[in-house]
């Protein structure tokens, strides 16, 4: 992350503030860029010939600061009378907020069909002492792998739309506020019909959902707040970059993603926190293992954490030690949140004890201070001067007891202990604390009598499995429109190709010789002799199955998306029938005698021992797939008789490049995953976010699942396969 110094030269007019001061202080930035702001010079590591920070100093620095912030809300055209409306005002206490993918298994049961808001807010109340919002997260990895666009797919969500606005009405019933993301990267999937803003803003409406994180973006446009506001449903719309000055006008939340360098001892200022100090930010550090440096700033802060652990379906956990210093956190800045809005904050606000930093929050004739100590150990002693005050008393509310200060000529000594890599919180009150105040005080009294070193700090991946396929009864001769695939020694080796950075422990899979997943995957497998359907399973061939069985799934919404009135739409027999979930395609392999295919016995069916590319070589070949649709609407697969060049070297057909294939199911504690082989005709365009293809033998997609109704797709079929008798 790049350092902004405060010391630049940089003439401002000599109003309340004096020319060195100016000269020594005042931060400089572009109209837009760095989000964040260094405190003064002094607080840096020292050589030995540097005497440090002069008594002065942060007054010197508070001055200039407020002095840059004043003129910079001029130039702006600065307006926030948006973090006045009543319906926006949680944000400005939002302080924990996940992202949630909602294919976590902790927000819905597909085995009861049902929403368990209660399962996930137990869970991470139990852990970490639980949230104010969520970001509920329907769309990438999955968006792309057909043409629903992002609306489309909380539509696709278990229940539709009435069931996705009960959810959230559960997470309102909880004090849970709740967002959606969207993606103006998603221009190459169904067109909405209308303006994005006001789409957007309908379906918010719609769900009654709180607000919308926009993804990738540096500010969500004034567009999006407008048309929400027509819609007589406010949202609060939070970008994952930094908004400009000017967008924090409607930006009321943002993210701030967070890297600092591992060098750095002093916090930084989130600029647009000091700009407006009732925005809301929630700091994002998805892939750090260790959340200290983000706890501690946005504890100096006084703003929020995005306790993001689901990403894309790789589950990064919260150590204990930091599940517990962020409960802390969490409960301190939830009690004293009126304070953290305070226009008087002082950040920097000099401490006694060297890496110890402090920010003051005065509201009316009270005071908070929240602490961070950034060194390795334990500090004890003096750890505050402050004027003093008849009548006043002070409470350390970290620990919940009340301080005796030392008078020290015309200041109070405020001695307490801070842990290493600790948090601290200090109340000045004129008599009595409030009775919340009480409350919080017994409550975190109890809290920490145990010490955060006491918790474990190591990090651990989510064991994961591979879902058991049952062997059907073994066929003596090849079975009819199935082809023989002969018993081989086959060298497996293949790669998911999700687009989640790096191969960290935890992207795409582990199979069953693997101690945790991983992207690259290698292995000698002895594969018996079977058979394989030499086409993927027909629209005909589903419907026989449905006129012999009435098969209907409980969660039908979807199933056969593409059919009117029973049927499959007029010359469609010969298509891979697709809009067909995981549960359906097995369903119709047990009637038939079948099971689906292991992914290895997809993967030496197409590329045989010769280690091709491609079903028919080493070569792309245009003519061996189907034109790919490149528009923003599917027009159906081909047949599946219709590009015989597509041939394997074992003759099975229309491998690549027409519909995706169902194979193997992967779950862990939190996700569920299919393995998806072959690739679709269907291309979206415009980003390279959307579901990627996986046109070659060495490559797979990993589809996340949630429901039925989700998981399916226009572009996804299936293949069946049949054990063969072992030849002795």
């Amino acid at each position: 992350m790049l350092a902004i110094p405060l010391a630049f030269t940089y003439a401002l007019p000599a109003t309340a503030v004096d020319e060195a001061q100016v000269s020594s202080y005042v931060p400089w930035f572009p109209s837009s860029g760095v989000p964040m702001i260094n405190g003064p010079k002094c607080l840096e590591v020292q050589d030995s010939d540097s005497s440090g920070c002069k008594s002065d100093d942060h007054r010197s620095f508070l001055d200039a600061l407020r002095h840059w912030r004043k003129v910079r809300r001029i130039y702006v055209g600065y307006d926030g009378s948006r973090y006045d409306l009543p319906a926006l005002k949680w944000a400005q206490s939002s302080f924990i907020q996940p992202q949630a993918m909602v294919e976590d298994r902790y927000l819905y049961d597909p085995a009861v069909r049902k929403y368990t808001v209660d399962r996930y807010l137990a869970d991470v109340d139990q852990r970490y002492g639980g949230i104010d919002s969520i970001l509920l997260w329907p769309v990438y990895p999955n968006l792309g792998i057909d043409d629903r666009n992002q609306l489309d797919m909380i539509a696709a969500m278990p229940g539709g739309l009435v069931g996705v606005r009960q959810m959230i009405a559960d997470f309102h019933e909880r004090g849970v506020r709740v967002l959606f993301p969207m993606m103006m990267w998603d221009q190459g999937t169904h067109d909405p019909g209308k303006p994005w803003p006001q789409a957007i803003a309908e379906r918010m409406a719609e769900i009654r959902a709180d607000g919308v994180n926009g993804d990738t973006q540096d500010g969500v446009p004034l567009a999006f707040t407008k048309a929400a506001d027509l819609t007589g449903h406010p949202l609060a719309f939070e970008p994952e970059l930094s908004p400009s000055d000017e967008a924090l006008s409607w930006n009321v939340m943002s993210w701030w993603s967070f890297h600092p360098p591992a060098t750095q001892l002093a916090p930084e200022i989130y600029r647009f926190k000091w700009l407006e100090t009732r925005h809301m930010a929630n700091i994002s550090d998805r892939y750090n293992r260790a959340k200290t440096d983000d706890l501690q700033t946005a504890f100096f802060n006084g703003i929020g954490w995005e306790s993001w652990e689901n990403i894309w379906g790789v589950w990064n956990g919260i150590t204990p030690r930091d599940a517990e210093a962020a409960r802390r956190v969490a409960t301190i800045e939830r009690a004293v949140a009126p304070f953290l809005v305070s226009p008087d904050w002082e950040p920097f606000y000099p401490t006694q004890t060297f890496g110890v930093f402090a920010s003051r929050w005065p509201l009316k004739d009270q005071t908070v201070w929240t602490l961070v100590n950034r060194n390795e150990y334990n500090v004890r002693g003096r750890q505050l001067s402050v004027p003093i005050e008849e009548g006043v008393h002070y409470y350390d509310l970290y620990r919940g007891l009340e301080l005796q200060g030392q008078r020290e000529g015309d200041s109070i000594a405020l001695d307490f202990p801070l842990e290493a890599h600790g948090f601290g919180a200090v109340l000045m009150v004129h008599g009595q604390p409030a009775a919340e105040i009480g409350v919080l005080m017994s409550k975190m009294k109890a809290m920490t009598a145990r010490p955060l070193a006491s918790w474990s700090n190591e990090w651990r991946e989510l064991p994961q499995h591979m879902v058991a396929i049952a062997s059907t009864t073994r066929s003596k001769a090849t079975p009819p429109g199935m082809v023989e695939i002969p018993a081989a020694d086959f060298d497996f080796r293949v790669q998911g190709v999700e687009i989640a950075e790096g191969d960290d422990t935890g992207v795409d899979v582990a199979y069953s010789w693997e101690d945790s997943a991983r992207r690259f995957h290698h292995r000698q497998i002895m594969i018996s002799r079977f058979y394989m359907d030499q086409y993927p399973v027909s629209n005909s061939q589903f419907k026989a199955f449905l006129d012999a069985t009435n098969y209907h799934p409980k969660d039908d919404l979807n199933f056969l998306k593409d059919w009117k009135n029973g049927s499959y739409p007029d010359g469609w027999a010969n298509k891979p029938v697709t809009w067909v979930s995981l549960e359906d395609a097995r369903a119709y392999a047990a009637w038939a005698g079948k099971r689906l295919p292991h992914e290895w016995e997809w993967q030496y069916a197409s590329q045989g021992t010769d280690g091709r590319l491609y079903p028919w070589g080493n070569d792309w070949k245009v003519d061996a797939v189907p034109v790919p649709e490149k528009g923003r609407a599917l027009r159906g697969p081909d047949d599946s008789a219709a590009h015989p060049l597509g041939a394997s070297a074992f003759n099975v057909m229309d491998l690549v490049g027409n519909v995706w294939q169902w194979t193997d199911e992967y779950e862990d504690e939190h996700t569920r995953a299919a393995i998806l082989r072959g690739g679709s005709y269907y291309q979206p365009q415009g980003s390279f976010w959307y579901f990627p293809q996986a046109y070659r033998n060495d490559q797979h997609g990993k589809l996340l699942l949630m429901a039925p109704s989700k998981d399916r797709a226009g572009t996804l079929g299936f293949r069946c396969v049949v054990d063969a008798e072992i030849n002795r």
